[in-house]
């Protein structure tokens, strides 16, 4: 009974909830072979067709061209083969199919493959095994593909999940404004946070502009700024906040850089996209590289954007991921092996050179998906230098970043942690708290949501 009111509670809370890069306000895909009204499963997500499968996924801008991609990389080898995505209008969509399913003890309805939340994974597979089958023994080269990435979808020592889109961090400059207050994109290049902030007051000063934001209501920050020195919230599966040494000076930073206007702190999602970064009140942007077309919206600004790694506690580059998803095979699927050998040709981190470079590029083209194959920056189009960001080659960058991210402990309960601690920074910033008493109120009721 604890675990079914758990898995419904979950379901409404990221219903209610805008998680970046995972979910998406785009209305359903009616245009979709097997979508409906309510972008709900049809009444037969299965295809009777040996060479058809169906999948799950959302976000017609970005997840449905990779998907599109591969499939036509997979035609390549099998002509016959259909991929009939069944779009859904956002994230939570997908976790709640897997719920119902799992509830009702009836998992025919759903399709042969799910994309799904990296971050929600573990507790969906913990909680319903029967829903998934495992990809362990599909031929893929599982090296070549990021191991921070791959820490989600691995599971009791099995993988689960082929990487659809890297979710590794970039920190992006306005070179313009850096020139303004007296400084190039050498001077915000392998810096601690400290320097930062000292460099982010003075380019305050002189243009206006803050040199970092994040969705106040959604702060990513204390996750990144932390995994880039290898150190969770989580230790030993239960909280690890106020005697984390590293989480006690990240959050002192954080917050003195909201104190000093060098972090704008912004009310929610849409203040972070449209005000924040598309309204120009920012000179740094420090996100999941899936912030980039939010970036692109503004064109003016073309040219004068350039990424490096983010600063960190002792200056040495900081890597960091935020957000991504992985695709999943059900068990409902009947097609196994056709459906392990598609992943796994597409996805799974073959390089250029095995003529298998279509799904990454192409993505990558008409998605803006970055995938976490270590070999995809050889190919031409990783290697383009980009117009928005100087003629910087950033996705061939990226991918290197990729493979730099330390892996940390996760939790089913990174998002309980995140507004934990959230709600910690505003009661430092505007109720008076010390950091000691917010951080341990923080802990205390993370703890009692854990049932620790």
């Amino acid at each position: 009974m604890k675990k079914r009111l758990l898995s419904l509670m979950l379901v409404g809370a990221m219903a209610a909830s805008m998680v970046a890069c995972g979910g998406s306000d785009t209305a359903a895909d009616t245009t979709t072979d097997a979508a409906t009204e309510d972008g709900a499963a049809a009444a037969d997500v299965q295809s009777a067709d040996e060479n058809t499968l169906t999948v799950y996924a959302w976000d017609e801008n970005f997840n449905i061209p990779a998907l599109k991609a591969a499939e036509k990389d997979y035609q390549e080898v099998n002509p016959d083969f259909k991929l009939e995505v069944i779009t859904q209008s956002q994230s939570s969509d997908v976790e709640q199919a897997v719920t119902l399913a799992a509830e009702a003890g009836d998992y025919s309805t759903l399709p042969d493959i799910v994309l799904f939340q990296d971050h929600y994974i573990q507790q969906y597979v913990t909680n319903y095994p029967d829903a998934w089958q495992d990809v362990d023994d599909a031929d893929c080269d599982w090296s070549g593909l990021g191991a921070e990435k791959l820490s989600y979808s691995t599971i009791d020592g099995k993988h689960y999940g082929f990487p659809v889109d890297a979710g590794t961090a970039i920190f992006a400059y306005r070179t313009d404004l850096l020139e303004q207050a007296g400084y190039s994109i050498d001077d915000v290049t392998g810096i601690t946070w400290e320097k930062f902030d000292e460099i982010g007051q003075k380019v305050y000063d002189a243009t206006g502009k803050h040199l970092l934001c994040m969705d106040g209501s959604g702060n990513d920050l204390f996750y990144m700024m932390l995994q880039e020195e290898g150190v969770s919230q989580f230790k030993d599966g239960e909280p690890y906040i106020k005697d984390n040494k590293a989480l006690v000076e990240v959050f002192e930073i954080i917050a003195k850089m909201a104190q000093d206007n060098v972090l704008y702190l912004a009310n929610d999602w849409s203040d972070y996209t449209d005000q924040a970064i598309q309204g120009d009140m920012v000179a740094g942007v420090f996100n999941g590289n899936w912030i980039i077309p939010t970036m692109k919206q503004v064109s003016e600004n073309s040219g004068k954007w350039e990424i490096v790694p983010a600063p960190s506690l002792t200056g040495k580059p900081g890597y960091a991921s935020n957000g991504g998803s992985s695709l999943y095979i059900t068990g409902n699927c009947k097609k196994t092996d056709l459906a392990k050998d598609f992943l796994a040709y597409t996805f799974g981190g073959r390089s250029a050179e095995d003529g298998q470079s279509i799904t990454y590029d192409e993505a990558l083209l008409n998605g803006g998906v970055i995938g976490t194959c270590a070999a995809a920056a050889e190919s031409d189009v990783y290697q383009q230098g980009v117009d928005f960001f100087n003629g910087q080659a950033i996705y061939a960058d990226i991918v290197e970043y990729t493979q730099n991210v330390p892996t940390v402990e996760q939790s089913d309960y990174h998002y309980s942690a995140r507004t934990a601690l959230g709600t910690a920074l505003q009661n430092v910033i505007e109720n008076g708290y010390t950091t000691e008493q917010a951080l341990e109120e923080a802990e205390t009721n993370l703890r009692f949501e854990m049932g620790l």
